[in-house]
């Protein structure tokens, strides 16, 4: 059988139905109704008789110069000889035992969901989630949360959109019915989301507009800030997670330590070795460093002396309980340990995406709360605060007054903690803390008078 020339292509006419013009080598032309040709390739592969589109025929192609085989691909218009060549590809990749018809569909595919929103998100996650990218690469908890975001929020709406049919207007409307669904915290991080996918393919070199810049954070929600104190299961998820998150183990210990002792941030930061007492399991804070201009003592449970020792052990050739990471002559700094929280907050959005931020003043908060809940005397709590009492002439002579009962509570607290954590009951542990308190002799009140 004679193979096809471009004259016989050419001279080529419609009928009422499709007919085919065989070539060579399993090629032939398709002629539709509507005159359009086209070569196809049939071949059996896997036991599977299938047929390729190789190209649309032009005949203006006939007459320039062919391309070299890797400017073509499977669909484009071709001359005779362009599809010969094209044929000859799929003749191979058929011989290796692939489809070249399920390749095509596939590369189409791929090359349509790289221009979409949804293609363009799976590649900032896959390049943030490589340890090749260095310092782009994310924290897993940060990446999980926003790849959360994304999969619940954003993919159901974008990730079939082109980039440039993702518009302002859009995703403010998006954010809106989020915001309205599922509350203004993950509305503000699907804004987030898209800047940053944007920023990714910006960044790969192309030229497109974010949408996400045209839009203030403040005009999907604002957050006012707030007292925060974490009831008893917040408390067990933060400080669950609180060991599995990439920080270094001792900021993870002064963070525990902070919730333990109730104290400020800058009373923990700047605190020396000279201030604890190992053998009275006491830390003595200072007058010059304290809120109130007064020294304050601080009880220490044996779990905060655990937190001591370890402190000790890896920090004892500086002055600090936990000098900077850098220079062992000054304590860390003041953001240190709200980013260590701040990455457990992530952590715990994973799975509880309305999980609320705070801060390390929070802590304290939830050192008072929880204890105010367990019904211990508030002057207890308050002196543990170290707040000055309303009357000033029992602020001078109670500076260190109940802190036998406030090493029973302290203790009790630190206890508390480590049951919540087991998710038990600390009903018990209160009770039993309360008996021991009040059964506390006046030979045990020298430090009181």
């Amino acid at each position: 059988m004679s193979e096809l020339t471009d004259k016989e292509l050419k001279n080529l006419k419609p009928r009422a139905k499709l007919y085919k013009v065989t070539d060579r080598d399993g090629m032939y032309a398709a002629v539709t109704p509507t005159g359009v040709v086209s070569f196809r390739y049939q071949y059996r592969v896997n036991g599977r008789q299938e047929v390729l589109t190789i190209g649309r025929y032009s005949a203006a192609s006939a007459h320039k110069l062919t391309r070299a085989p890797d400017a073509l691909d499977y669909g484009m218009e071709v001359s005779l000889a362009e599809a010969r060549s094209l044929l000859a590809r799929a003749r191979r990749q058929v011989e290796r035992g692939e489809s070249p018809s399920k390749a095509k569909v596939e590369k189409r595919t791929a090359s349509a969901k790289a221009l979409t929103f949804g293609g363009w998100a799976e590649a900032y996650f896959k390049h943030k989630a490589d340890p090749k990218s260095g310092a782009e690469k994310l924290a897993d908890s940060t990446l999980a949360m926003r790849r959360s975001v994304y999969d619940r929020a954003i993919a159901g709406e974008f990730s079939k959109l082109k980039l440039g049919e993702v518009t302002p207007q859009r995703l403010k409307h998006l954010c809106d019915e989020v915001k309205e669904r599922r509350g203004p915290a993950v509305a503000v991080h699907v804004r987030e989301v898209v800047l940053l996918v944007f920023r990714h393919a910006q960044g790969c070199g192309l030229d497109v507009s974010n949408p996400a810049e045209s839009i203030r954070t403040s005009a999907i929600a604002t957050f006012e800030p707030r007292e925060r104190a974490l009831s008893p299961s917040e408390v067990r998820a933060f400080l669950g997670a609180l060991d599995h998150v990439s920080a270094a183990p001792t900021l993870r210990l002064a963070v525990k330590f902070v919730l333990l002792t109730g104290v400020r941030k800058s009373e923990f930061i700047d605190a020396t070795w000279k201030e604890i007492d190992f053998a009275t399991a006491r830390w003595t804070i200072p007058a010059e460093r304290m809120k109130a201009g007064k020294a304050h003592v601080v009880p220490l449970s044996d779990q905060a002396l655990d937190i001591l020792t370890v402190f000790r052990t890896m920090f004892g050739a500086s002055r600090y309980l936990h000098p900077g990471r850098y220079d062992s002559d000054t304590p860390i700094s003041n953001a240190t340990l709200n980013r260590v929280i701040d990455t457990v907050v992530e952590r715990i959005r994973v799975t509880d995406p309305d999980f609320q931020s705070f801060g390390v003043h929070d802590l304290r908060r939830t050192f008072s709360t929880g204890l105010n809940r367990a019904k211990f005397d508030d002057r207890w709590i308050e002196m543990s605060l170290a707040h000055a009492p309303r009357n000033r002439i029992a602020a001078i002579y109670n500076v260190n007054r109940y802190l036998a009962e406030r090493k029973v509570m302290l203790q009790c607290w630190a206890d508390m903690l480590d049951a919540w954590v087991r998710g038990e009951t600390a009903k018990e542990l209160i009770a039993d803390a309360k008996r021991r308190a009040s059964e506390i002799h006046d030979d045990e009140l020298d430090d009181d008078l």
